[in-house]
């Protein structure tokens, strides 16, 4: 196997003349000194880059999907990036206000909102709640009966377009727990009552297909079926999602976000679209600008049958290979360019047979006890998707950025694991 694929590794990252990883100038092993194992390491550079890049592709509103990773920091970089933040849970809506972003900036999703949540939402102001259910709508004329206020919102319709992807991440298909489903009528009948209702200022449609999407067509079949189902209506907004795929593996590819706005702009021409639109990317933004930094424990060799690689990390930091089979690469930030020839399981410290990281990695052979081995593209859905399962503190954040790294998220304490008990 060769060395780690660079395009794997963040815009800002090199290798020195001695084989050791630096992102945004700041030494990785150094970091694992400085703030311990495991660690999140991300190119905030990197980041804004994604930012303005989505800005720069798409002519209407980006709003950063917050799910994707959020703290204080995140919610402040996207924000000074002139981008909108979409929240999904009353959470993520309270991170963001803590974080400073005015409300009028934030798009609330979800498909169960509560009703402490929706008055949450409306209580801040939030610049646009997407509704996903008739339930919702109930709960909105009965907060309008108590408050008298009329939130301006979008309708989430399930357009029945096919994103091939993981199961566990297509929405858009007329089997799926979001959105009033346009095949059946519900769409239609939602957006009858909405108009009609003095509960909510109807401004248009919202549609998302799914998520890890790597087939440009499949964003604009969505872009031409929502465009044709929405001209009737004459809304004046339509939200399109997110979902743009990002590589993960060796010789694995997908579209840049330039890409991906050129295809969704084409497919509105096309399509006849003349309202604004609005997009919501998350692992686009931030997927491959951090890497997740591991110590070895233990190495335990199987003749003839595999070597484990065991770390201090697993699935408590990040879920995605157990939860949907997803690929990694595994490489020691101490000799980034070293080839790869030793085939190993990369495991965690879980109580867990599943608890693994990356199925079959490839690391140099002198690999031992005490190194520090590195997974590449974990911005999303890592430290995001964590948990503290067998009482594992959670990890530390840090923002690499012109040779200084700032800690954005202070790793878990073993007083924090009890925090909440009585």
């Amino acid at each position: 196997m060769s060395a780690l694929p660079k395009h794997l590794l963040s815009d800002n990252a090199s290798v020195d003349t001695n084989g050791r990883l630096h992102i945004a100038g700041c030494d990785v092993l150094s970091l694992t000194k400085d703030f311990g194992t495991p660690l999140f390491v991300y190119d905030e550079e990197h980041i804004r880059a994604r930012c303005r890049e989505a800005k720069q592709a798409i002519s209407g509103s980006v709003a950063y999907a917050s799910k994707a990773f959020l703290c204080l920091a995140m919610a402040r970089l996207v924000h000074e990036e002139g981008l909108d933040i979409d929240v999904s849970t009353g959470g993520e809506l309270y991170v963001a206000l803590a974080a400073g972003v005015p409300a009028e900036r934030l798009v609330m999703h979800g498909n169960n909102k509560s009703t402490a949540e929706l008055t949450a939402a409306v209580d801040a102001g939030v610049g646009r709640i997407v509704v996903d259910s008739f339930d919702e709508l109930d709960r909105l004329d009965a907060l309008h009966n108590e408050t008298g206020m009329r939130p301006k919102v979008l309708l989430r319709i399930t357009p029945g377009v096919e994103a091939h992807t993981h199961e566990y991440v297509t929405t858009g298909v007329d089997d799926t727990k979001f959105g009033f489903t346009a095949s059946l009528g519900l769409a239609d009948a939602a957006i009858s009552r909405a108009s009609q209702a003095e509960s909510v200022d109807l401004v248009g449609l919202h549609a998302h297909i799914g998520s890890q999407v790597f087939e440009l067509s499949a964003f604009q079949q969505a872009v031409e079926v929502t465009a044709s189902f929405a001209a009737p209506y004459g809304l004046p907004e339509l939200s399109l999602g997110g979902g743009l795929g990002v590589a993960y593996v060796e010789g694995e590819t997908a579209p840049s976000i330039t890409q991906w706005g050129s295809a969704i702009a084409q497919a509105c021409a096309n399509s006849g679209v003349s309202v604004p639109i609005s997009v919501e990317p998350g692992r686009a933004l931030v997927a491959a600008s951090a890497i997740t930094c591991y110590e070895v424990g233990t190495i335990k060799e199987l003749d003839n049958i595999r070597t484990y690689v065991a770390v201090d990390g697993g699935m408590s930091d990040n879920p995605r290979p157990v939860l949907y089979g997803s690929g990694y690469e595994t490489f020691l930030p101490r000799a980034t360019d070293a080839e790869r020839n030793k085939q190993v399981r990369v495991v965690g410290k879980h109580c867990e047979s599943g608890d693994l990281l990356v199925r079959e990695g490839w690391v140099p052979n002198d690999i031992c006890v005490g190194d520090i081995l590195a997974t590449p593209v974990t911005g999303a859905y890592g430290h995001s998707m964590g948990s503290s399962y067998n009482k594992v503190p959670r990890p530390a954040v840090v923002f690499a950025r012109q040779g200084d790294a700032r800690l954005v998220v202070r790793r878990e304490s073993l007083q924090d694991l009890i925090i909440h008990d009585l």
